[in-house]
C-alpha cells in the first residue's frame, strides 16, 4: 500500500511511526515522508545559524529516512513553530497527495492537546500540520472543484482509502514493530542536533505500552479511519433515496396486501357465522 507520512518537524515520524515504516518497506510497500516545517526552531542555542540548523536537520532527516527504506522525502519548510492550517498549506499539501496518490496517508491525532504521562502540551504545530493534512487528504485532494489552479497543473483528484493518526488517544489499531524495533531507534538516532546523547530505551517502553493492547512485544498504535467513496456527482445518493422510496412503496404495497386479506378473511368468518346461527 502506497502510503505517505505527513508531519511537521524533522524526527515527528521517528519519534511516531519508524518502526511501522521499516516493517511495511521490508515488505515491499512504496512510503513517502513530507517534512511540513524547515526545524529552524529546534534549538536554543544562539550560536547556532538558522540556516546552518535547517541544513542540518534536513540532513539528518534523509539519514533517518534512509535507515527505514524511504527514499522519497518532501520539504514543505514552512516556519518552524509558527504553523497555522491555511489554505496555502491545505492547498501545498493537496498538490502532493494528487501527485502521489497515496492509499494511505498518516498525519497526527489533531485532537490531542495534552499528554499526562509524561506531561506534555503537545506542540501547535503537530495540530496544525495535522489538521491540514486531514482536510488536504478530503475533501481537498478527491474534489475537482477545490483548488482548480491544481487541475491547470495536471493534478487530478484522488481518492484516499485510510487515514491513520499516530498519536492518538482512541487508537483502534496496533502494528507489530518487535522485529524492527531497534531499527526504528537507529532511525530516530540519526536525529543528532535533537537527541545526541540521549538514552533513547525510553521510545522502548512508549512501544512496549502500545504493544500490550495489540498483543505484542512492541507496537506503533494508530487512530485509522477507512475512507469510503466519495458521492461527487450525486449519482449515488439519487441511486440510494430512489431504492430508498421503491422499498417505502414495496412494504406499503404489501401491507395494504395483508389488510385486504384480513378483511376478506375476517368478512369471511362472520358469513360462517351468521350461516352457522341461521341454521
Amino acid at each position: 500500500m502506497r502510503t505517505l507520512v505527513i508531519v511537521a518537524h524533522p524526527d515527528d515520524i521517528e519519534f511516531g511511526v519508524a518502526g511501522s515504516v521499516a516493517r511495511w518497506t521490508l515488505e515491499g510497500a512504496d512510503v513517502a515522508y513530507c517534512i511540513v516545517t524547515d526545524g529552524s526552531a529546534g534549538s536554543n542555542d544562539p550560536n547556532i545559524d538558522k540556516e546552518t540548523l535547517i541544513r542540518t536537520r534536513q540532513a539528518e532527516q534523509l539519514a533517518a529516512a534512509a535507515v527505514v527504506g524511504v527514499e522519497d522525502v518532501h520539504f514543505l519548510n514552512y516556519p518552524d513553530g509558527m504553523l497555522q492550517p491555511t489554505l496555502e498549506l491545505r492547498r501545498d499539501l493537496t498538490r502532493l497527495i494528487r501527485r502521489l496518490k497515496p492509499e494511505r496517508v498518516i498525519t497526527m491525532d489533531p485532537t490531542v492537546w495534552f499528554v499526562d504521562n509524561p506531561g506534555y502540551i503537545n506542540h501547535p504545530d503537530h495540530r496544525a500540520c495535522a489538521e491540514a493534512a486531514i482536510y488536504a487528504t478530503f475533501p481537498s485532494a478527491e474534489t475537482r472543484p477545490i483548488f482548480p489552479e491544481l487541475l491547470a497543473e495536471g493534478l487530478e483528484p484522488h481518492k484516499v482509502a485510510e487515514l491513520w493518526l499516530m498519536f492518538s488517544e482512541k487508537p483502534n489499531t496496533h502494528v507489530d514493530i518487535t522485529a524492527v524495533i531497534d531499527r526504528k531507534i537507529d532511525s530516530l538516532s540519526r536525529h543528532v542536533s535533537q537527541v545526541g546523547g540521549r538514552d533513547l530505551s525510553f521510545v522502548r517502553g512508549w512501544d512496549a505500552e502500545a504493544g500490550k493492547a495489540g498483543g505484542y512485544e512492541y507496537a506503533e498504535s494508530y487512530r485509522v479511519l477507512r475512507l469510503t467513496p466519495p458521492e461527487s456527482d450525486g449519482t449515488q445518493a439519487q441511486d440510494s433515496a430512489s431504492a430508498q422510496k421503491d422499498a417505502a412503496q414495496k412494504d406499503a404495497a404489501q401491507k395494504d396486501t395483508a389488510q385486504k386479506d384480513a378483511a376478506q378473511k375476517d368478512a369471511a368468518q362472520k358469513d360462517a357465522a351468521q350461516k352457522d346461527a341461521a341454521q
